[in-house]
């Protein structure tokens, strides 16, 4: 599956407690993106997502657009090798 890709983001503001991961993962379901929403003990949220490239870069630049909830300051991503997570987890 050469066309699949991964990219890790970090994603600061407020971004817990206001049903952020719940959006990612909504937003993730809807776009065929796997891999997880996990909270950062310093308020922050990790978002691993892999799947097909415009999905998943679909997915990243709604990270910080006009739907998603609370207020994000910043989003950090980088890119790493595909693994074939199943499924997206919210931890």
């Amino acid at each position: 599956m050469s066309d699949r890709v991964r990219v890790v983001a970090r994603v600061s503001g407020r971004v817990q407690g206001v049903g952020y991961r719940a959006f990612v993962a909504r937003r993730a379901a809807a776009g065929g993106v796997a891999g997880s929403a996990t909270n950062l003990a310093d308020g922050g949220v990790e978002v691993v997502a892999e799947g097909a490239g415009p999905d998943v870069r679909a997915l990243v630049e709604a990270l910080s657009g006009p739907d998603a909830p609370g207020f994000v300051t910043g989003v950090v991503q980088r890119n790493e090798q595909p693994c074939g997570v199943p499924g997206f987890t919210v931890g």
